[in-house]
């Protein structure tokens, strides 16, 4: 069982993909970790939200950004987004990621830094296990 997913909407986004892989073997945390548009494949994403067994998602989005907003409009579990840094400095995606509607929650790290999304990721993991 992977408690951590890594959804990120493009391969270009792999740079901070791996960052986020490597705090997580860091901490010993078996993840999964997926390529899918929610603009190119949403029935795809969709589909693998419903099948899969995480606590916790981690969202990679550029440009647009509206894979973290999308994955929190179909679950319930926390999705933590990670703005990245394609036009605009990034400031496009971050503001894409916090500005999501009532009732559509999602929590944001830095521009870039897919190292404190799963630090955190791995914080609400630790509540779950009753560790903090």
């Amino acid at each position: 069982m992977s408690r951590i997913a890594i959804i990120l909407g493009s391969e270009s986004d792999m740079a901070i993909a791996d960052q986020v892989t490597g705090v997580l073997n860091e901490y010993g945390e078996k993840h999964d970790l997926q390529v899918i548009s929610a603009h190119r494949d949403p029935e795809k994403l969709a589909d693998y939200l419903k099948r899969s067994d995480a606590l916790v998602f981690i969202a990679i989005a550029g440009l647009s950004a509206a894979l973290p907003g999308v994955i929190a409009s179909k679950t319930d579990k926390p999705v933590i987004g990670v703005p990245v840094s394609k036009k605009l400095g990034g400031l496009d995606a971050l503001l894409s990621i916090v500005q999501m509607p009532p009732g559509v929650p999602v929590a944001c790290v830095g521009i870039d830094n897919g190292k404190n999304a799963a630090h955190l990721a791995m914080r609400m993991i630790r509540l779950t296990r009753g560790l903090l």
